[in-house]
């Protein structure tokens, strides 16, 4: 089977691996690199647990070959703490009881932190127009607008 190698930064660090032409960035993420955090659900990019940072932008790793980021920057959930210092959103979520199974989670704080690099003061209509484009079965969202405004408060304090 042909491979191509792709060079791209994740969290921070230059990777290169040797992937398939059809490789997803998920997979690679999670087979490869062993970068559990974004989680395969829909595989359609409808439900957002895969969601990552790609150059700032949230996106849907499940619909994104890993070819096509050659050159460019990903982050993903466990690149958000600084050691063991959690981000913001990390920390919300935990205080606010956002999570429950979990699954969601980190689609969930990574379409979040789209939200707050872009406005550091959403109201909470910015907020659930936002989560509203990942599922959640369990939480019903509540807690996770909560959490995502915690969030902004404790970053617009610092």
């Amino acid at each position: 089977m042909k491979t191509r190698k792709v060079t791209f930064e994740i969290n921070g660090e230059t990777c290169t691996s040797q992937v398939r032409p059809y490789e997803t960035l998920l997979e690679t993420l999670r087979e490869r690199l062993d970068l559990t955090g974004a989680k395969e659900a829909c595989g359609m990019g409808s439900c957002g647990a895969c969601t990552v940072m790609m150059d700032g932008v949230p996106t849907r790793s499940c619909l994104v070959l890993t070819p096509e980021v050659e050159g460019a920057s990903v982050a993903t959930v466990e690149g958000l703490a600084k050691g063991e210092e959690l981000h913001p959103l990390q920390e919300a979520f935990m205080e606010k009881g956002a999570v429950q199974c979990g699954f969601c989670t980190s689609g969930m704080i990574m379409n979040a932190k789209g939200l707050l690099d872009r406005n550091q003061a959403p109201t909470r209509q910015d907020v659930i127009r936002t989560v509203s484009s990942n599922i959640c079965r369990c939480t019903g969202y509540k807690k996770i607008v909560e959490a995502v405004q915690a969030a902004a408060k404790a970053s617009g304090e610092s």
